[in-house]
């Protein structure tokens, strides 16, 4: 994109909704904000059940582990408002003009969404994990569903997030290709010269300078003053 940085053109340029949500990373951000919904919304409404009908206490569907439920729903919330941040960086992304700002910016998708990777990772080893170790029962069997829906989707979110960091990598490698804005000032043709510098009226002068020789001559006698002979 001529003139552009960081994967976007000029600031101040006018912004096209229909363009921004066709772009792949808009596409994505949405993507993983729908799973966060779905991993969270799922954890909070089925996955507290009774072990039976006779204990009204409610328990964490993970092998009755709180941790495993309070980490999914707590890397769900994360995700889900990360999102919509870095919707609303990439809408007005367009208008930064600072060519740091810019940087700042992608380089703090780059990271979060490679932290948001991790995190993930590790939700769905874990809830994988404390699944794997439930004792079958009836209000396990209830939430059944729910609970296989969080670990599916927490694998899909890291698939997402990968995705989105690669983009942020791409975007940070391109605004630091200077061969963006040096394509006015050379030749498109790879075998000519480069120009020289200008040399002004194009009329050299004849005239050289010369320093006088240097001498140790000297005034050998200096206001009549004669050396004595000895």
């Amino acid at each position: 994109m001529e003139g552009g940085s960081f994967g976007a053109g000029r600031a101040g340029g006018a912004i096209d909704p229909l363009d921004f949500l066709k772009q792949p990373q808009t596409i994505l951000r949405a993507t993983t904000w729908i799973f966060s919904i779905v991993v969270f919304g799922s954890i909070i409404n089925e996955c507290y059940v009774n072990k039976d009908s006779q204990d009204p206490e409610l328990h964490c569907i993970f092998n009755e582990n709180e941790s495993a439920c309070g980490y999914g729903i707590a890397v769900g919330i994360i995700a889900f408002f990360g999102c919509v941040f870095f919707l609303v960086v990439d809408l007005y992304f367009q208008q930064i003009s600072s060519v740091k700002d810019r940087k700042r910016a992608v380089l703090l998708d780059l990271g979060f969404s490679g932290v948001l990777s991790f995190l993930w990772f590790v939700a769905f080893c874990f809830l994988a994990n404390q699944w794997q170790r439930t004792t079958m029962s009836k209000g396990a069997s209830q939430g059944a569903d729910a609970a296989r829906a969080a670990i599916t989707f927490s694998f899909f979110s890291i698939i997402v997030w990968v995705a989105l960091a690669v983009k942020a990598l791409q975007r940070y490698r391109l605004g630091t290709d200077m061969s963006l804005f040096a394509t006015d000032q050379f030749s498109s043709d790879p075998n000519a010269a480069y120009p020289g510098y200008p040399s002004g009226s194009g009329i050299e002068s004849t005239e050289t300078y010369q320093s006088p020789p240097f001498t140790e001559t000297l005034d050998a006698n200096p206001k009549g003053y004669q050396v004595p002979a000895y």
